[in-house]
């Protein structure tokens, strides 16, 4: 038996005007053939992948593609799509017979003039290989369901925890599959578009209404005659034509069974649309404030508007202003991701006392520059070890350590993983564990700081990735729209 397997993921966030370059794939990795396998066995999506043939047990030989992976950002640049669209082309046509796909795409992501890239992606597959090929397709959770992912697959898998589990997804999908090529399955897909987004507060499968909903769906897949049942809340920040929340039910030939269960998923999520809204997010200078009275340490403040994770530039320096302004006096972690300014540091270089401009260079309709004075503590970046991550090696590009007062500042030409992983910090030289408190570019991804961190506080700063949903200019997403616009039925929205 013969399985290709393609692993290409980005995330968009349409009101960050930073386009999404190859720099950005590059950064964390763009693998090709043998390479795949070597690299990323054991990690993320293609680690389970690999382990769900080596648990079946079954004669497999997995015929790797391509694998190409950016952290979340602006829509990504056309030349880039088309890049990538050759590779899977070309990967596609050089192996030859295969019995399967394990298609391993995000399902938020965009490119410059098309909304809906892994749409293309997936038809771009079926195009290729026939219509009696099997085809999996394992998504973040967080992916915008579309009528053309859907109409050129067999099979959609999603994430199943918030925060994420890439190897369990890849692990699911490839499972499945093998199923259906032997013939023990035929699964039969249903789905539903649901007229609704919201905020990233309320997004951790932990607790709240996206635990219920989440648990519903597990449920339903005790039933043996459910193959999948999964759920999509639609990253809050793409602007897309046929945007949406979503869930899917795949059953083992049962169509009668699918239908009903995709109803139910639906009709709960929308019972509980306003829970989904809820906010607790404090406003800035308040939650510093709650942050330097922590009796301990680490305490994490969520930038939950310039989330990185979220697809933000990564460039706020709202928080940076607060401190500095309230004159806090305990030490803290900002990361900010500047190529000028990372640039500018590191040529004055280690020991420099500076003047100078930082933040808000990249999404000026959030942030203006903050004049600092501070001091170069260190400068260096490239390529650093992240252990921990699901990519454990990171391009920083450019990099230096800065520090203002009782605040240091780890700059970066590139995203990588921004300061949302302790580890990045240490390539560094500096120890998280130390710091009273340290900011993280993310809205849910608190994961990596939780063995040292004594509390989160989220914060409510603006940015491409706030939880003001309202206050965001949507342009292409499909209205009526919760909370956008007052609706009281989901039904005869969506497909």
């Amino acid at each position: 038996m013969r399985i290709a397997l393609i692993h290409i993921g980005q995330e968009t966030n349409d009101f960050n005007p930073v386009l999404t370059t190859l720099r950005d794939f590059e950064s964390f990795g763009i693998f090709e053939g043998a390479e795949i396998l070597q690299q990323l066995r054991g990690i993320g999506q293609v680690g389970g992948h690999l382990q769900a043939v080596e648990d079946s047990g079954l004669d497999v030989e997995t015929v790797p593609i391509v694998r190409a992976w950016a952290t979340a950002g602006g829509r990504v640049e056309r030349s880039c799509f088309e890049l990538f669209q050759g590779k899977i082309a070309d990967g596609l046509r050089a192996a030859g017979r295969v019995d399967g796909l394990a298609l391993q795409l995000h399902g938020a992501c965009s490119a410059e003039g098309i909304d809906d890239v892994e749409g293309e992606q997936v038809a771009l597959c079926r195009q290729i290989l026939g219509p009696g090929v099997p085809i999996v397709l394992g998504l973040d959770h967080h992916a915008n369901i579309t009528r053309k992912m859907v109409a050129h697959c067999d099979a959609i898998v999603g994430h199943r925890t918030q925060p994420h589990d890439p190897f369990d997804t890849g692990v699911i999908g490839t499972r499945l599959l093998l199923r259906i090529v032997r013939g023990e399955v035929r699964p039969v897909m249903r789905w539903r578009k649901i007229p609704l987004l919201s905020h990233q507060e309320q997004f951790l499968t932990s607790h709240g209404p996206m635990k219920r909903w989440f648990d519903r769906a597990r449920e339903m897949e005790s039933d043996p005659r459910v193959l999948q049942a999964s759920n999509y809340p639609m990253q809050p920040w793409l602007d897309v034509a046929e945007g949406g929340w979503a869930t899917i039910v795949v059953t083992d030939g049962d169509a009668a069974l699918a239908d009903r269960l995709a109803d139910e998923l639906a009709d709960l999520v929308w019972s509980m649309r306003a829970d989904f809204q809820v906010r607790e997010a404090l406003p800035i200078d308040e939650a510093v404030r709650q942050a330097e009275r922590e009796p301990r340490g680490v305490v994490v403040l969520s930038d939950t508007g310039d989330t990185v994770f979220g697809g933000s530039a990564g460039d706020s320096n709202l928080i940076l202003e607060s401190m500095l302004r309230q004159r806090v006096s305990k030490r803290a972690l900002i990361p900010l991701i500047e190529p000028v300014t990372a640039q500018a540091l590191v040529r004055a270089g280690a020991g420099a006392t500076l003047e100078i401009d930082v933040g808000g260079h990249s999404a000026t309709a959030f942030f203006k520059p903050l004049r600092v004075t501070g001091t170069v503590r260190r400068v260096g970046g490239g390529w650093v070890r992240v252990a921990g991550h699901h990519q454990e090696m990171v391009d920083m590009g450019a990099s230096a350590v800065f520090d203002i007062g009782p605040v240091t500042l780890l700059v970066s030409e590139l995203r990588g993983v921004a300061g949302n992983v302790p580890e990045v910090y240490r390539a560094f030289g500096i120890e998280p564990a130390e710091h009273h408190m340290a900011v993280l570019k993310t809205a849910s991804n608190f994961q990596y700081f939780a063995p040292i961190a004594s509390r989160v506080i989220r914060v409510d700063t603006t940015g491409p990735g706030q939880s003001d949903v309202l206050g965001l200019p949507w342009q292409r997403i499909p209205r009526p729209m919760y909370p956008l616009d007052p609706i009281d039925a989901w039904r005869g929205v969506g497909p």
